[in-house]
């Protein structure tokens, strides 16, 4: 099959790059399972593994496809009809309630999508081959969070705040001390530590000396690379009960509460979680191949004919930027 993923990213990820790593992974896996890939992304693209066609905005991209592709996997909403078959997935919350997506529409959760009256997802995968292997049995000795600290609804500071109730010492991936991003926060503490942006090399020694990601979110997150990521390093996560948490942290790798003295009590029960469960459950559930089987089923169906939602996703409940309840 000759399937092209189209971003509006430029790959391969520099440090972070959530959707960019996604994408990555999944080109790479089906790759491997015998199909030929092209990307269609920003300039400053390369890959050494799949073909690389850079995107022209003055051009229709219906007219930029290669005249032999079987199906396009877009990773953003095209403004404009596609004619072959095609799927999207939907990374994010779309704040607008008003704003139909696509009939075709993929989301990364089963929360996500039920947010927006649809049955259709697909859990995000990695390719852990890219990661060096966890120690699961090494002395660690702090928590972490790993995120976008600047912004308010991943609530660092209520991470940062937990943490020090449960006397531990805490490292953010994700941020810095001192933070003008979103109104002025400056963490004083010296048992907090700031790694600021880190790369997938950076990030793999620091969560193989982690206890476990501390991750109180006060918005529906669609899914959250964090909380795979530092499953795979054998760290239980901590966290709230929005969005996807549910979903990706059983009791047997985590704690949810909306309660920061719960959370900052749940810390202090590490060792009721295994790390090689943690480990071989994300392991198991959230890599390149599963994903990749996954979104082949929804390609199946489109070259098929059929659509993939009974009608247009749309968001039910419209939230904006309001900040969900944490005590």
């Amino acid at each position: 099959m000759n399937i092209v993923i189209a971003s509006d990213k430029v790959i391969p990820a520099h440090l972070y790059g959530g959707v960019e790593r996604v994408i990555w992974a999944l080109g790479k896996e089906l790759q491997l399972l015998g199909h030929h890939v092209t990307f269609l992304v920003r300039e400053g693209s390369h890959c050494s593994f799949a073909d690389v066609q850079i995107i022209d905005p003055n051009r229709l991209l219906a007219d930029q496809l290669p005249e032999d592709t079987d199906v396009v996997h877009f990773h953003f909403q095209p403004n404009e009809p596609i004619e072959i078959p095609y799927v999207i997935t939907q990374h994010d919350n779309n704040k607008d309630s008003l704003v139909e997506l696509d009939i075709n529409t993929v989301f990364i959760s089963q929360n996500h999508a039920e947010r927006f009256g649809s049955k259709s997802y697909v859990y995000n995968g990695l390719d852990w081959a890219e990661f060096k292997m966890p120690d699961l049995y090494n002395d660690r000795n702090y928590y972490h969070f790993l995120g976008h600290a600047g912004w308010k609804k991943k609530n660092v500071q209520g991470a940062i705040e937990i943490a020090r109730a449960a006397h531990e010492k805490f490292l953010v991936m994700g941020g810095n001390r001192i933070d003008f991003k979103q109104g002025f926060r400056f963490t004083p503490y010296p048992s907090v530590k700031f790694a600021g942006m880190v790369d997938n090399e950076a990030k793999g020694k620091y969560l193989n000396h982690s206890k476990g990601l501390v991750y109180p979110i006060r918005w529906h997150e669609p899914f959250g690379l964090a909380i795979i990521e530092s499953l795979f390093f054998g760290c239980p996560v901590f966290g709230t009960t929005y969005g996807s948490l549910p979903e990706l942290v059983k009791g047997d790798v985590g704690f949810l509460s909306n309660n920061s003295a719960e959370l900052a009590e749940a810390i202090k029960t590490k060792d009721l979680y295994s790390p090689k469960r943690c480990h071989d459950y994300a392991n198991d559930l959230f890599n390149a191949r599963e994903m990749a089987y996954s979104y082949l089923i929804k390609y199946e169906l489109v070259l098929d004919g059929r659509q993939l939602n009974e009608r247009a996703p749309k968001l039910i409940e419209k939230r904006g930027d309001v900040l969900l309840p944490f005590e």
